[in-house]
């Protein structure tokens, strides 16, 4: 069990943010440990092959990141910085991490060092450079082509966040974040069962990572300036799926191109994730949208720099009835 000291002032630092190394940590983790994360089977069975011949995954990113509940070193996903992730930037502050934070880490990683683990603990500027690269192939390999579907549930997922504190306050927003996760007094408590991590005290915030790997579990940090805790995102359950085909009935009715976008607005999403799940043009996602909006069956809210589209629950009607 870990305690974040959480008292009304503490509550008051809490803030979300989205990180691209967070996914990329625990979608290694994902690919280290299939078997647990068999929501992600679809896309680990997809991307494996490539990484295997890239030598990622027995490379320096793949040795650093152990298989759940191993520990994975804090240095590796710094405190991201808001809900614009940059894959440079947060590579950038990855590069700057002190040797001897380093070093301190990596002492606490278990086992004898195998001989990438090694140089990086000898020369810890070099290592992380070449570090660097690697979590950038990575990223060109395993996730660039799906983080646009992938960002589409992050900002979702900020955005539900948003209202649930709106209605619940505090208490409903912390609570209602995953099964291991509660507030209770002035402390948010973890239970993570092979954590042995420090508490910490009141007075230096949270961050609040949403994450589409870390599913099902949660993963926390209290070392560094303020604590940080990813969990897994709503939404994701449908991620790697094929979006289901509109009923016919209700494409009769509406025309086949609005009912399908219907059909794919099963989370909030952007105009060119619609675009890609569909088949449709942009151009012509938009002017549906637009089409929908007006007949009360869209709702269109900003997230950051994207525009996410949701269904209402008049269209929620429709689907069901028409189905």
């Amino acid at each position: 069990m870990v305690a974040i000291g959480l008292s009304a002032g503490g509550v008051a630092r809490v803030r979300f943010a989205l990180s691209c190394l967070w996914e990329v940590m625990a979608g290694v983790r994902v690919l280290r440990d299939p078997g647990r994360h068999a929501l992600h089977l679809p896309w680990a069975n997809r991307v494996r092959p490539r990484l295997a011949e890239a030598g990622l995954l027995d490379g320096l990113l793949g040795h650093l990141v152990p298989p759940a509940p191993g520990y994975l070193p804090d240095f590796l996903t710094p405190p991201p910085a808001g809900l614009s992730p940059d894959l440079d930037q947060e590579l950038t502050v990855l590069r700057d991490t002190p040797p001897e934070t380093v070093r301190a880490q990596l002492d606490l990683c278990p086992g004898p060092r195998p001989a990438a683990v090694a140089a990086l603990y000898d020369d810890p500027e070099a290592g992380l450079r070449r570090l660097a690269d690697e979590i950038a192939a990575y990223w060109r390999l395993a996730v660039a082509r799906d983080w646009p579907r992938i960002r589409a549930v992050l900002d979702a997922e900020v955005f539900h966040r948003a209202r649930r504190l709106a209605e619940g306050g505090a208490a409903g927003l912390l609570n209602d974040l995953h099964e291991r996760v509660r507030w209770e007094g002035d402390a948010l408590l973890i239970s993570q069962r092979h954590c042995a991590a420090p508490d910490v005290p009141d007075g230096r915030g949270l961050v609040l990572v949403p994450s589409v790997f870390v599913w099902p579990s949660v993963l926390s940090i209290a070392a560094g300036d303020v604590p940080q805790l990813a969990y897994p995102a709503r939404g994701i359950g449908g991620l790697w799926e094929c979006p289901a085909d509109a009923p016919d009935a209700l494409g009769a009715v509406l025309g086949r191109g609005r009912a399908r976008l219907l059909a794919a607005l099963d989370a909030p999403r952007s105009t060119t994730e619609l675009a890609r799940r569909t088949g449709l043009s942009p151009a012509g996602v938009s002017q549906h949208l637009t089409a929908l909006r007006a007949a009360g069956l869209v709702v269109t809210h900003r997230q950051g720099r994207s525009l996410l589209s949701s269904r209402t629950a008049v269209a929620e009607a429709l689907l069901g009835a028409s189905a």
